[in-house]
């Protein structure tokens, strides 16, 4: 198993995690977006969380999740609000050839390797909602994998390193630069329900609203929802998405909201 391989949990600054058929809200940005006190401040803020978990019981889960997730609401609070107020950092993606470019990299692997619901793509940011798909079962998989009642998935972390190394690559030769575009570390959130999906879905969109680029989001040029439709119906299409095929969507099972 490598660094890209699919697993439901993992760690590195951040924790990192993915249930099979989960449906993510993730939020990447440029490299040196984030001031280094808002670093800093989320290196306290996970230690912190380890802290008060190694007190907490360990046969407690139902209080463990509800710390970590007290946590992953503060740390993205933290995060949303440094990137929309940052003005020092770079804010490449205001280029529109390369806002273009990550817009269309994002479409491209629609139907590949996830199901995209939503993305808006901000000057220093991206905020992107997906559920990845499950593998296809071929003649070259092991004899144990193809009997495997339970799909595999494409993973987060390998979806997340082929875009980004990919707008990478393509954005510093446009710019004429060399050097990390994209910050290596990701913040990501499962999606709980349908209320939490319809919620997040128009936190992305409305993005550029709330920054007072437009008045509706359907103006901005970088964003894109699967609905092109009233915010009402947002709902009624999570219905059909957990309806669908494992093959192609799943909808992930209910819980706290975040």
């Amino acid at each position: 198993m490598n660094n890209l391989d699919y697993k439901e949990f993992y760690q590195r600054n951040l924790p990192h995690i993915q249930p099979k058929g989960a449906t993510l809200f993730i939020t990447f940005h440029l490299s040196g977006a984030l001031p280094k006190q808002v670093i800093e401040k989320l290196r306290h803020e996970q230690n912190d969380l380890k802290q008060l978990l190694a007190k907490t019981r360990s046969s407690d889960q139902k209080e463990r999740d509800a710390i970590k997730l007290q946590f992953a609401r503060r740390r993205f609070e933290i995060i949303e609000t440094s990137l929309d107020r940052e003005d020092k950092g770079p804010h490449w993606l205001k280029d529109q050839s390369i806002a273009e470019l990550v817009s269309n990299a994002l479409r491209y692997r629609d139907g590949k390797v996830y199901r995209l619901d939503a993305y808006t793509v901000m000057s220093n940011h991206v905020h992107v909602v997906f559920a990845p798909l499950a593998i296809a079962a071929t003649e070259n998989q092991s004899q144990s994998r193809v009997g495997q009642s339970e799909p595999e998935y494409h993973s987060m972390a390998s979806i997340l390193h082929s875009l980004k190394s990919y707008t990478a690559n393509q954005a510093n030769s446009l710019l004429n630069r060399k050097g990390d575009f994209w910050e290596h570390e990701s913040y990501d959130h499962y999606i709980r329900d349908s209320s939490e999906w319809r919620r997040i879905v128009d936190y992305v969109l409305n993005n550029p609203v709330k920054a007072g680029l437009v008045q509706n989001w359907q103006d901005w040029p970088w964003s894109y929802s699967q609905l092109n439709s009233a915010e009402s119906e947002l709902e009624s299409v999570w219905n059909k998405l957990a309806a669908c095929s494992t093959a192609f969507c799943t909808a992930p099972t209910s819980g706290e909201v975040l």
